[in-house]
């Protein structure tokens, strides 16, 4: 009867330490909403500004950890900066290696994340995202349609950050 009841006492204490839903990184303890203000610019490309911010709410949104608020009613601020786009050639025509047929694009973004009641800086950290794209006739041109990939990138690898800590 005693190892009957031992056995039950520690079937049932062995599930202590998990938890069912969303757990945040030590440094998002107590936040649950977060507003995303308008990102600034440090690069030449006029109006990324506005795909960034959207790209980083629709990666929140979808990953469902925070509820995205407005500024008034967010526990935390995250703010954004787009540092550098840069365009990298990846792969040259065969007999003129001056040629590319292929660039990586990467976007360099610097997240903020601040507590609104307090002002304090909770997380500071620079993301990448990339994507390749093939050359046709127009270089710039396939480079504003590869854009919106990297960004996408870099706004997963930034939320992953603000929710799992890593």
């Amino acid at each position: 009867m005693r190892r009957a009841i031992l056995a039950c006492a520690l079937l049932l204490s062995s599930c202590a330490g998990y938890r069912i839903g969303p757990v945040q990184p030590t440094f998002m303890k107590g936040v649950k909403t977060v507003a995303v203000p308008p990102f600034k610019n440090e690069t030449l490309i006029p109006r990324i500004e506005v795909l960034v911010a959207s790209s980083v709410i629709k990666a929140i949104q979808l990953d469902g950890t925070y509820e995205v608020a407005s500024e008034d009613n967010a526990d935390a601020l995250v703010e954004g900066t787009i540092k550098r786009v840069t365009r990298q050639p990846a792969r040259s025509l065969i007999g003129n290696v001056l040629v590319a047929t292929e660039y990586n694009l990467v976007v360099t973004l610097e997240l903020k994340v601040v507590k609104r009641s307090t002002g304090a800086t909770l997380d500071r950290r620079l993301f990448n995202g990339q994507t390749s794209f093939f050359v046709g006739q127009d270089v710039n041109q396939e480079e504003r349609q590869a854009l919106p990939l990297a960004v996408e990138d870099a706004s997963r690898a930034a939320v992953t950050a603000l929710t799992e800590g890593w």
